[in-house]
């Protein structure tokens, strides 16, 4: 029995994968839903626009997605109905090396292992038994901490993953697998000695080898056109251009979800809180920044290294210790003059994104929190390292600080695309140590963004947790 009549049932503040995996749950259970975006057009951070020349279509903020097609919760959905493709690059990931090998992430566990030299039979016995276990772990794995339904499957890679990257990396002997699993945990953005980051590179190489790492066709604005579209067929309503800054602003409601990070949760709800709660959101941490920059250019990036002009994803870093010891000094509050610089190159496989014989590319860097400090030219330096004549390609550029980020999406603050830093000490009692960390202190408020469990990444499983924590503390739902 639904609780006393109210203008809707829930409200979702925000549109990102996040909010959107939450509203869509709620509608599934006939409930009436209602997403509030402040900006004109929904998204967050799956957006894509024309940056820098007419027909050059960029990705603004997430370009490859990983976990998209991986995700528990969006692969039961039927967003290829609303637009969505998903076009699969030759190789997922290719990482180079100064002397103009590289090693790459393949779909194929076998082949990716003959890249790795002595480390191959190494590799093989790892990512076969984490990518039988992944399916069976999933849900688990991308949830808040609680007992599994496969407690062996999740207690094997828990022992693995919790480990910290530096500690990880020391199966391996030679610098192609060491080199390959710097880029992968580097993607925890922060430093690889912390406990927890090799848990980032064991999910991304696994969902590599099991889905791919898929490119949306047309832009990343087509996964949040897709499940938006899936949202209003249920009879779901979007509300845009109306920025929430107090609860006043809000129609009646059972619930409200918030995908939004502490920061914001204070400032518009911060009154209804217990002062533990206060407390803990306040106390609550942000993770290095990143500076990006996106390029028209006048072809492909000429790298030396055959492998990486056939995948999406390029990992520039050349050496573990190379990667780890930049990402220790960005933590710092330093700037690396050789950065991990994170690249993807979506137009080799989608012609749409730019005009015929063009390309365009897109990269970010890690820095301190915060930081306005220009990284373009480094930033090129390190293209230009692995891929000489790539400057002479350039036709025009775009690039967005720390704050041009959060002045595009008030999530990212200081830069961080995570929602806060993803480190042992927050990866599962983010935002705060509670029962259920998308429960906030005040009945009927909850919080759904990459702040809670698991993290950042288009997976919208932090808004299906929480979603399910609704349906079950308001409406007596349970979802299994």
């Amino acid at each position: 029995m639904k609780p006393e009549k109210r203008d809707y049932d829930a409200i979702v503040v925000g549109s990102g994968p996040n909010g959107l995996a939450a509203a869509i749950l709620l509608q599934q259970q006939g409930l009436s839903v209602l997403i509030i975006e402040g900006k004109d057009v929904i998204g967050g951070g799956l957006s894509s626009a024309e940056l820098t020349l007419p027909g050059f279509t960029h990705d603004v903020c997430s370009a490859i997605h990983p976990m998209a097609l991986a995700s528990p919760f969006f692969k039961t959905l039927p967003l290829a109905d609303f637009g969505l493709e998903y076009l699969q690059p030759v190789l997922a990931a290719a990482h180079p090396f100064d002397d103009g090998t590289a090693a790459i992430l393949d779909h194929s566990i076998q082949k990716t292992a003959e890249y790795l030299g002595a480390d191959a039979k190494t590799y093989t016995s790892l990512m076969e038994n984490i990518t039988a276990a992944w399916p069976l772990i999933d849900e688990d794995a991308l949830g808040p901490l609680r007992f599994p339904k496969h407690p062996l499957a999740m207690a094997g890679f828990g022992l693995k993953a919790l480990s910290s990257a530096i500690g990880f990396v020391k199966r391996f002997k030679e610098q192609h697998a060491r080199g390959l699993f710097a880029g992968m945990a580097a993607h925890a953005i922060q430093p690889l000695s912390n406990l927890s980051t090799t848990a980032i590179g064991l999910v991304l190489m696994a969902t590599g080898h099991l889905k791919g790492w898929p490119i949306p066709k047309g832009g990343s604005k087509f996964i949040a056109g897709a499940l938006a579209g899936y949202f209003k067929s249920l009879g779901g309503k979007i509300e845009t251009g109306t920025f929430v800054s107090s609860l006043d602003q809000l129609p009646s409601a059972h619930a409200v979800l918030f995908d939004v990070t502490p920061k914001q949760l204070l400032q518009i709800a911060g009154h209804k809180f217990s002062n533990i709660y206060k407390w803990q959101l306040e106390r609550y941490r942000y993770g290095m920044g990143v500076f990006k920059v996106d390029w028209a250019l006048d072809g492909p990036i000429p790298f030396t290294a055959e492998e990486c002009r056939g995948a999406g994803t390029i990992h520039l870093g050349n050496t573990f210790e190379e990667i780890a010891a930049g990402e220790l000094m960005t933590s710092k509050g330093q700037h690396s003059e050789k950065p991990f610089v994170l690249l993807a190159q979506q137009s080799l496989f989608d012609p749409s994104r730019a005009p015929e014989g063009k390309q365009t590319a897109w990269a970010y860097c890690h820095v301190p929190n915060g930081s306005k400090q220009d990284m373009t030219a480094i930033i090129e330096n390190q293209v230009e390292r692995f891929a000489p004549g790539f400057k002479d390609r350039i036709l025009a550029k775009h690039t967005m600080n720390t704050e041009q980020m959060e002045a595009h999406n008030r999530n990212y603050i200081g830069g961080d695309i995570n929602g806060g830093i993803l480190d042992l000490g927050q990866l599962f009692t983010r935002p705060a140590l509670r029962w259920s960390p998308y429960k906030t202190s005040a009945k009927g408020l909850y919080i759904c963004s990459s702040s809670t469990p698991p993290g950042g990444g288009v997976h919208g499983m932090c808004g299906y947790n929480a979603g399910k924590r609704v349906l079950k503390d308001i409406f007596n739902i349970k979802i299994r």
